[in-house]
């Protein structure tokens, strides 16, 4: 006969043990004595009843028929059929071979015509999607046996007990043998015909299991008949929300660093163009856009030329990107903004007309259509750390952002073409009377803070739509973390850039995503009311006069 043996992280005492044992027992003794052959289960998916189907599925799970697995996939796919005059039942294969269901030989001398089809309602999807539970639990496949596992919790179906028993006596998996130990408590605690001693140990056992399912049985518990299995399902209830509000905080910060990352690759280039030459740019965010088409041309190219390198596509858009948004940012600072020095206004109509020919030019020649980039195999997935959900290509983007901002600041600290750059932003004049060729760092500078901003688009294509607005979509941001950082400050806009990021993320939930950029704003307005330069504003004699 069967055993069931319930375990948590330490095994659960033996009362609770003989619960589940003592409601299996009722439950074998009730059970025919055919339904270990099957002819029962069999029997009762020819009655063309849906309440016989489903109960032919729990006879079927509970029996030890070999095809019972092939029969309860046939059932879900529509391949299985009866003779309602044989009360038969076959099943047809993946290859479309009609077979007998009890034995799985071909059925010979039947054909399909001939048959009725098993039919299927929503009570004979829910009772299959239990047996599935069940049947999964003996997979050689540990991810197999905990999805089962999972799903036993859910169903909490006392038929599933000695499928959970038979499955604990051979689990050599800590983790599935903690997910079927809760599997076995589930349906204890809500037996309302168990002692409240193995109730109670049932809920302690599921007060462990830190997920919605857990919550929403707990709850089912506490709002049941008042005694002390409903106190200790509260008592569960309440520690098991309080954990569920933290990882939410947690992954809600989460989000907002990876937010504040792909904040602060869109807005360091900004931050350089805005501190040194003083220019609004309001085609910055086509140079975000460039990057991302940049990184759809090489991915097409290399899918025609060398599909062999179409993994590493992504590097090879980095500095593809990063030159072809540098050279147009270039061109237009020589072509445009150079003439419009002194005249901020004449200088804000210019880019923002600039932008919108950028964003025509691109839909003429690739389309309004949204392009499909492909991540590489490093960018996809998710993996949990503890109750967080980390998906790898945020994971890398915030690596990405953080090494091209350590990579920017090396440039600017270390290099003579980095010493210019900062002497031209704290004095210009100064750093004119030195030498300094100003209008050339003018228009390196600009090609360097759109290079940066190319490879912006380079990250945002892996994360979002390869539009022609994609970069309109970043470009107020950008600009209220380089005024909230300070202006020109690239410690400053990093620090705004997370912390935008994370404000952004945590007041969401609460108010939607409009009304929270909306104060997020007002705050902005609020701040730089107090401190006009922003949290960290440059040191020079220029910018403070």
């Amino acid at each position: 006969m069967f055993r069931i043996a319930v375990v948590s992280v330490s095994p659960v005492s033996r009362a609770l043990r003989a619960g589940l044992g003592a409601i299996v027992a009722l439950l074998i003794c009730a059970a025919p004595a055919s339904a270990g052959h099957g002819d029962e289960a069999l029997a009762r998916f020819t009655t063309d009843r849906f309440a016989d189907t489903a109960e032919g599925i729990k006879a079927l799970v509970a029996s030890h028929l070999a095809t019972k697995d092939a029969i309860l996939q046939a059932l879900g796919e529509g391949r299985l059929y009866f003779d309602p005059v044989r009360k038969q039942v076959y099943f047809k294969d993946i290859k479309g071979r009609l077979d007998d269901a009890k034995t799985g030989a071909p059925a010979a001398g039947v054909t399909a015509d001939a048959l009725k089809t098993v039919r299927v309602s929503n009570l004979v999807r829910s009772a299959l999607q239990d047996a599935r539970g069940s049947t999964g639990l003996t997979s050689s496949d540990p991810a197999k046996r905990l999805a089962a596992a999972h799903d036993a919790f859910r169903s909490h179906d006392p038929a599933a007990l000695a499928a959970i028993d038979a499955a604990l006596a051979k689990e050599k998996s800590p983790q599935v043998r903690r997910a079927l130990a809760a599997a076995g408590a589930a349906i204890i605690a809500l037996n309302s015909k168990a002692a409240d001693q193995d109730r109670l140990q049932a809920v302690a056992v599921i007060g462990k299991q830190n997920d919605a399912a857990a919550i929403s049985l707990l709850s089912q518990l506490r709002d049941g008949p008042k005694g002390d299995v409903q106190a200790a399902a509260a008592s569960a209830l309440a520690r098991l929300q309080m954990q569920a509000a933290v990882w939410s905080g947690l992954q809600n910060i989460w989000y907002g660093l990876s937010y504040g990352s792909v904040l602060l690759l869109a807005a360091v280039g900004l931050a350089i163009t805005f501190g040194v030459i003083g220019v609004i740019n309001m085609a910055h965010g086509e140079m975000v856009m460039l990057g991302a088409y940049t990184t759809y041309v090489v991915q097409q190219w290399l899918d025609i030329a060398h599909p062999d390198w179409l993994g590493a596509s992504l590097f090879i858009a980095i500095p593809a990107a990063f030159i072809v948004s540098g050279l147009v940012g270039m061109a237009i600072e020589r072509g445009i903004i150079r003439f419009l020095y002194g005249r901020p206004l004449e200088t804000l109509l210019a880019t923002f007309g600039l932008s919108l020919i950028l964003q025509q030019a691109v839909r003429t020649l690739f389309g309004a259509d949204n392009r499909d980039v492909v991540s590489p195999y490093f960018m996809r997935g998710t993996f949990p750390l503890g109750g967080l959900s980390i998906t790898f290509g945020r994971m890398w983007i915030i690596v990405f952002a953080l090494l091209v901002f350590a990579a920017l600041q090396l440039v600017l600290r270390a290099t003579p073409f980095g010493l210019k750059i900062r002497a031209v932003t704290q004095n210009r004049r100064m750093a004119s009377a030195m030498g300094i060729d100003t209008n050339r760092i003018d228009a390196l500078a600009f090609g360097l803070g759109s290079g940066i901003a190319g490879i912006a688009g380079v990250a945002l294509s892996q994360i979002d739509n390869v539009s022609p607005n994609l970069g309109q979509s970043y470009i107020i941001d950008s600009f209220m973390v380089v005024v909230f950082g300070g202006v020109g400050n690239l410690w400053g806009t990093m620090v705004a850039a997370m912390s935008l990021g994370v404000a952004n993320k945590l007041i969401e939930p609460f108010v939607g995503a409009v009304l929270g950029k909306i104060i997020i704003l007002v705050l902005l307005i609020l701040f730089i009311q107090r401190r006009p330069r922003g949290l960290f504003a440059l040191k020079g004699r220029a910018v403070e006069a």
